[in-house]
């Protein structure tokens, strides 16, 4: 029993070095000796957990999406609207991105050309489809303009979400980016949400921008 728990510990030693290396210099320039060094374990043990580089990226999208589909139904459990709860989500994932580097190394091997492997679904795929089913509940629930093409504001909510993150990891600490969700939300809510709904969006993206700043 101590064995194993030893194994799994280095095993999640190993992808956390990982992640924080693929996060600050990107998958391609980090390598396994890399690793190995950030990671001080030896590549005996390295090679007992992960045989190839590309099998540490597959680790770190898988719980990736693992956290991602945890907080997804941590927030459908709440029971609110479609809108709020799609905003919620979306600042869910920015304070995952804040605070682990597995799920912001995730993110940014999403960006990669890197295969994902089956059953894991693409990450940016799940977030599309989700997307999709959520506007499509805030246009029933009159939270949406009824005349939006909810698939095509999907795919644009997905692309402004994720290159806020590929513009500002070159610009500006990951620290900042939940006022950027803040603020491509202040922009789609003006843009999409009829008049006499919009304050309760607006004062929601400002309360969970708040709320991940704190966390």
């Amino acid at each position: 029993m101590a064995r194993q728990l030893r194994a799994e510990q280095t095993r999640a030693t190993i992808i956390t070095a990982a992640a924080d290396l693929f996060d600050r210099h990107g998958y391609e320039s980090t390598s396994l000796s890399d690793i190995v060094a950030h990671a001080k374990v030896t590549k005996g043990a390295l090679y007992f957990h992960f045989a190839a580089k590309e099998d540490l990226a597959q680790a770190i999208l898988e719980l990736q999406a693992k956290a991602a589909r945890q907080l997804v139904a941590d927030v459908e459990n709440r029971g609110c609207s479609s809108l709020e709860a799609l905003m919620r989500t979306t600042f869910g994932i920015a304070r995952l991105a804040v605070e682990d580097p597995v799920p912001r190394a995730g993110l940014r091997l999403a960006t990669a050309d890197i295969a994902v492997r089956p059953p894991l679904r693409h990450p940016f795929t799940e977030w599309l489809d989700f997307a999709t089913r959520k506007f499509s509940g805030a246009v029933r629930e009159a939270d949406l303009h009824g005349d939006i093409d909810v698939g095509v504001v999907a795919h644009s909510l997905v692309c402004f979400f994720v290159g806020t993150r590929v513009a500002g990891r070159s610009l500006e600490p990951v620290g900042r980016l939940p006022r950027r969700v803040a603020e491509m939300w202040h922009l789609v809510i003006r843009g999409l949400v009829p008049v006499h709904r919009r304050p309760r969006y607006v004062t929601l993206a400002t309360q969970l921008e708040r709320e991940v700043r704190a966390a």
